[in-house]
């Protein structure tokens, strides 16, 4: 049976804190796991990401790959090598340098490339990701953001092939009938940390602070070091917001279910798996229109201008008014979730690409 080595250099999928990418990697894993490729390994947990741009973390995560490579290339030879999410941040340090040691066929599924880093902190980092780009067979990009990029500086004979994010589920299971409500069950739901988390929960709040109707109230599903900045910031909703901490995936799904909108601004997110996993529950969403996110928000949403916060406390205000419209909007985003982003699509897409590349290079 041919064996396919799996590696995440972000984050791998055993990692304890849940993330979007940690979901991703998971579903990328079932999906593999259920191609017809072979036996899914998980290789490594080795964590290549700097957050900080710092030269002293990248020497000791440099090293730690070069100790890595060794402990690998001693092993068993797998037939195919498949990274999740390689970066600038967290640039893929083992797979390109073992697929040619082994002579195997590699693969990326969400490779970015970034040239702009290749000057200043991340500038190392940078061009390991580049050269890890420049070295895949097959690159699975999840956003028409990345795929630009990637077509601009795609090298001769490799492949580009559009993967979108998924949900490990097979389908979807039938919904209870929402309750009635006299005021709009808003919902976030995202990590608290420093960084483009904490900018969103900020300008969630700052839109808040605008919205007119009275009939509203929020619900936050999450945790993490800054969660002392994230409760300030909604201290002057006093009775409206309640903080539901770290939740399992069952607990967030149910939060969805009875959710009547998740307000989640986006800053940040290369796409957002939070965005699939509520309109999969029926709740539809209101985000700014960024590159990546409005990719998988389509007609299971709305989208206003990025940065406008009185445009942002507008929607809200329509949409707690008009429920009709709300129940329409989760219907048809739910539809095109189990359409298109759901293990089957998926696991098209990755047997399509990649079951040629098995038992050797295309000549």
């Amino acid at each position: 049976m041919s064996v396919v080595a799996f590696y995440a250099p972000m984050k791998p999928p055993d990692d304890p804190v849940p993330s979007g990418d940690r979901t991703m990697a998971r579903a990328l894993v079932a999906a593999l796991d259920t191609a017809g490729l072979g036996e899914v390994r998980l290789v490594s947990t080795l964590r290549s990401r700097d957050g900080a741009g710092e030269a002293s973390a990248q020497d000791r995560i440099f090293e730690a790959a070069e100790i890595e490579i060794e402990r690998l290339s001693s092993g068993p030879r797998p037939d195919l090598w498949v990274t999740y999410h390689s970066y600038y941040k967290a640039p893929d340090l083992l797979g390109p340098r073992l697929a040619r040691l082994w002579g195997i066929p590699y693969a990326i599924v969400e490779g970015t490339r970034a040239s702009s880093r290749l000057r200043g902190p991340y500038a190392r980092f940078a061009k390991a990701a580049e050269e890890a780009c420049d070295s895949a067979d097959v690159i699975f990009y999840l956003t028409e953001y990345d795929r630009e990029a990637l077509e601009r500086d795609r090298v001769r004979d490799q492949r580009l092939a559009r993967l979108r994010p998924f949900l490990a589920a097979e389908t979807l299971p039938a919904l209870p009938e929402r309750a009635h409500s006299d005021t709009i069950r808003l919902l976030a739901c995202a990590m608290f940390r420093a960084g483009d988390k904490l900018a969103s929960y900020r300008a969630l709040a700052e839109a808040l602070a605008h919205v007119g109707s009275p009939d509203w109230s929020l619900r936050i599903v999450g945790d993490g070091p800054a969660r002392a900045e994230v409760e300030a910031l909604f201290e002057r909703f006093a009775g409206k917001v309640r903080f539901l901490g770290a939740l399992d995936q069952d607990g967030v799904a149910a939060e969805f279910r009875g959710g009547d909108l998740l307000v989640w601004p986006g800053v940040g997110e290369a796409f957002g798996m939070v965005y699939i996993e509520a309109q999969a529950q029926g709740c539809p969403v209101l985000a700014e229109d960024r590159q990546g996110v409005r990719d998988v928000v389509g007609d299971g949403g709305w989208l206003v201008p990025p940065g406008d916060r009185l445009a942002y406390a507008s929607a809200i205000d329509a949409l707690a008014a008009d429920p009709d419209r709300r129940a329409a909007t989760g219907i048809a985003g739910r539809r095109r979730i189990a359409a298109n982003h759901l293990l089957p699509a998926a696991r098209a897409t990755l047997r399509g690409a990649l079951a040629p590349l098995i038992g050797g290079r295309p000549s």
